[in-house]
């Protein structure tokens, strides 16, 4: 697998893309993968982890976005008083885990979703 750090953004071969992402990802329930519900509040008025797939909202974050959210969690992105059960995971796993999670979640994605999200990196200055 490649994954090469270039201004924030990753560019991987296609081949065992994200395999080393697989174990971490299967690990921590609450970065698998999400809930189809995920826009919608739960009763608590708290928003679920949307799925990473294609259908989900994963890939409309730039990859320094998805970098600080799987860190720190959503408030960081939102704003402080966010709701959301996305909590950040840097004391949990190492920063080579959340690379490779995010590398791993990236490799499911179709070739338009990842096309798409390479202008998203663009356009955010990565």
């Amino acid at each position: 697998m490649l994954i090469a750090a270039l201004a924030g953004v990753w560019v991987w071969g296609r081949s065992g893309d994200g395999d080393a992402g697989v174990l971490p990802f299967r690990d921590k329930a609450a970065i698998a993968e999400g809930q189809p519900d995920w826009p919608q509040r739960d009763r608590d008025g708290y928003l679920p982890a949307p799925p990473h797939d294609a259908t989900g909202h994963t890939w409309h974050h730039p990859d320094g976005q998805l970098i600080a959210i799987t860190m720190y969690g959503s408030e960081v992105i939102a704003g402080a008083g966010c709701k959301s059960r996305m909590d950040g995971y840097d004391e949990i796993l190492s920063d080579q885990e959340i690379m490779n999670v995010l590398a791993y979640i990236k490799s499911t994605w179709p070739e338009a979703v990842i096309q798409r999200h390479n202008e998203i990196n663009a356009q955010a200055g990565g």
